[in-house]
């Protein structure tokens, strides 16, 4: 059986779903395209849809003839069709897909499911067992500290948006060059360590009503804006996706510092926008030293 691994520079467990997948000895395919290829092939077959999920069909699309491909699951927002069933609504658009099986990114579901798809695909259970004891150390590497606040002579603003987006240098590599060379220290909220994030998001009205993303969103805008030395709030979204864009609008409303809502397209590397936030936070920054 050959077996295709999305291969995604967001994913928290890619290296443990890699070292699964090779403890059960079975084919895994590499994709043979780099990032930009993938997204423009996506972009030919979904043009209106966001660069996301464009993205994640052009890497399947380069597996070719592989019977299975494993998708790491993102955690959706309110309204948010794709991640709530992107396994099972990307066939539907596209014909001739192999299998697609979602595999969760992070939680305490991860070895449960990881059961369930190595007996899927070897039944073999004494296989399986071996494959989970090896390849568990993998995941708790992925626990992740605070991330520097402070950089010299530079002002700080956190980034907020889906991991999807921000983890994909491929979509959010333009961003994050412009915000350097506009002299902004950014800090990105999946880049916080995930527990500190829910743990904060529970302080959200209704919080256990809310879908997973939402809830990781609030929690890392939330953090970081309790930080004294975050200025402003940059919520990045990806262009076309208006379940993230109404997301995040509520989130930002409950801010109480500067916020700036993005669309991010991918390979994009204008953002007019951010010149005049840069000067909004730097202003404010200024003033609130002079008072002080």
């Amino acid at each position: 059986m050959k077996v295709g691994l999305l291969n995604s520079g967001a994913a928290r467990l890619g290296a443990y779903w890699a070292a699964f997948l090779r403890e059960l000895e079975v084919e895994v395919v590499p994709g043979a395209i780099t990032d930009a290829e993938a997204l423009e092939i996506g972009g030919q077959s979904l043009p209106g849809e966001s660069p996301v999920v464009q993205l994640a069909l052009g890497r399947i699309l380069a597996l070719g003839r592989v019977d299975v491909v494993l998708v790491p699951q993102w955690p959706a927002v309110s309204g948010d069709a794709w991640n709530e069933a992107f396994t099972d609504l990307l066939p539907r658009r596209i014909s001739g897909l192999p299998t697609l099986i979602p595999v969760p990114d992070a939680g305490e579901q991860v070895e449960a499911v990881a059961t369930e798809v190595g007996l899927r695909l070897t039944r073999n259970a004494g296989l399986v067992r071996r494959a989970l004891e090896r390849a568990r150390i993998l995941l708790n590497r992925n626990k992740g500290e605070m991330p520097a606040l402070n950089r010299a002579s530079q002002v700080t603003v956190a980034v907020i948006g889906p991991r999807a987006l921000l983890g994909e240098d491929v979509l959010s590599g333009g961003l994050r060059q412009a915000l350097e060379g506009l002299g902004l220290h950014a800090v990105y909220g999946p880049e916080l360590p995930l527990a500190e994030t829910l743990q904060r998001a529970e302080r959200l009205e209704n919080a256990a009503k809310l879908p997973a993303g939402e809830r990781e969103l609030f929690g890392s805008a939330s953090l970081l804006a309790g930080k004294s030395a975050v200025k402003g709030l940059i919520f990045a979204l990806p262009l076309h996706d208006g379940a993230t864009r109404a997301a995040l609008t509520r989130i930002a409303g409950k801010m109480h510092k500067p916020t700036l809502l993005l669309d991010v397209a991918g390979g994009q590397a204008d953002f007019p926008e951010l010149e005049a936030f840069r000067d909004q936070v730097t202003l404010r920054t200024s003033t609130v030293e002079s008072e002080a």
